[in-house]
């Protein structure tokens, strides 16, 4: 009896003095704060005044500050006050985040074009991303975004977009092709929710009218030459982020899935879904290297149409395939690249990159094992160069020139791509 009494006793004296040693936040202090609100910072917070001092937390409270466009880097720092009180330093490097957008191309039929925007991604510095862009690529278009992550709390947000967009663009159908005029006009409110550090969900609906005109190239009787479709399209996202940031470092894992049912009440074309999930993977090597991947495997609702939702493009998967090559239903893309850093200094990084590009599409109404067929799998390989500022958000230069390895259908022997921000 006595034995049990006197480990009772022990109990309640660890308990009673660790409950009563623990190590309580007697202020948080942010430096470095210049545009961006320091009583909206501490909002996004765990660690607050009066609760309990976890480096945990802390840690996560570093790495979704990093995450924020406004901010390039974050720190903290803990320093005994009296008693068991300690303040917290957090101290942030921000990033410019008023950030033009200018871009110069040539379109399928040669001609010039060229883009112009201005955004601002620290709005009334609260994290909102605010801005919009004019186009001409012989056609006019425009789009107005507003993206508010922290609008309502700290896991609740908004996004509103509105775009009126023209391009000319081929269409493929029965090994022949022609161009179209295809013009989407569209409104579109998201619900955004954080339900932790490594988890988010979007989810809302789009309005939209598309309009097919045709200019030029082959016809058939089965493709019309006007078509005008009013769509509605549901929209549900879902993120998970693991990632971690160190300026133009990155490592760890992220996953973004797709999902869209678009309804449409036309004779032409049926309802269909659609979803793509794309997987990255980083990995630090060394002092200056880093390894990036991307994998994006997405289905839609097999039509056989020329107007498949996929597309093939050095843009956007394939560097070095050219401008809209191909459509189809289906894709499987895989990124890999090497990137060194060879500069670096306060404001400028400059890295060299590696890189190979493997794609697959499964053609319009066609099978699985389209994926697997020789005339369908692009490889391109290459190499690039990346321009990046430290201090201004996103601002990565990048020029790649991607070989052609394997290509069956494409003409390409390769060609230059030219960007902002990195390929992925």
């Amino acid at each position: 009896m006595l034995i049990k009494n006197s480990s009772l006793l022990l109990f309640i004296f660890f308990f009673t003095t660790t409950l009563y040693s623990q190590k309580i936040v007697l202020d948080v202090k942010i430096e470095g704060a210049k545009k961006t609100n320091i009583t909206f910072l501490k909002k996004l917070l765990s660690t607050k005044k009066g609760s309990v001092l976890d480096t945990v937390s802390l840690e996560n409270d570093i790495t979704q500050l990093k995450r924020l466009p406004a901010i390039s880097h974050a720190y903290y720092q803990i320093f005994y006050s009296h008693k068991e009180l300690y303040n917290v330093f957090i101290t942030i490097e921000e990033n410019f985040t008023v950030i033009p957008e200018v871009n110069f191309w040539t379109t399928t039929n040669k001609q010039f074009a060229y883009k112009l925007g201005l955004y601002d991604y620290n709005f009334l510095g609260r994290n909102i991303v605010f801005g919009g862009y004019y186009q001409n690529n012989s056609f006019d278009s425009y789009g107005i975004n507003f993206k508010a992550p922290n609008l309502f709390s700290k896991s609740w947000g908004l996004s509103i977009n509105h775009q009126n967009w023209k391009s000319e663009e081929p269409l493929y159908f029965d090994n022949k092709t022609a161009n179209y005029l295809y013009n989407n006009i569209s409104f579109e409110v998201l619900g955004l929710y954080q339900i932790n550090l490594k988890n988010e969900i979007n989810f809302g609906v789009n309005l939209f009218s598309e309009k097919y005109k045709y200019l030029a190239g082959d016809t058939d009787a089965s493709v019309p030459q006007n078509l005008e479709l009013d769509k509605t399209l549901l929209k549900f996202v879902y993120k998970y982020d693991d990632l971690e940031y160190n300026y133009q470092y990155l490592k760890g894992f992220k996953s973004v899935l797709h999902t869209q049912y678009v309804t449409s009440n036309n004779a032409f074309q049926d309802n269909f879904f659609i979803a793509w999930n794309d997987f990255f993977y980083y990995k630090k090597i060394g002092e200056k290297g880093n390894w990036a991947n991307k994998l994006r495997v997405g289905f839609s609702t097999n039509e056989k149409s020329p107007f498949a939702p996929f597309a093939l493009d050095n843009n956007v998967n394939i560097r070095g395939v050219g401008i809209l090559v191909d459509r189809g239903t289906g894709v499987a893309v895989l990124n890999s690249e090497y990137r060194h850093t060879i500069y670096d200094k306060d404001w400028l990084a400059i890295q060299t990159n590696v890189f190979t590009d493997i794609g697959s599409w499964r053609d319009p109404g066609g099978k699985l094992n389209n994926f697997f067929k020789s005339e369908k799998i692009r490889v391109f390989s290459g190499i690039g160069l990346r321009f990046i500022s430290k201090k201004i958000y996103n601002a990565t230069f990048r020029i790649d020139y991607g070989f052609k390895i394997h290509d069956v259908q494409n003409n390409s022997n390769g060609g230059l791509v030219f960007g902002l921000g990195q390929y992925f």
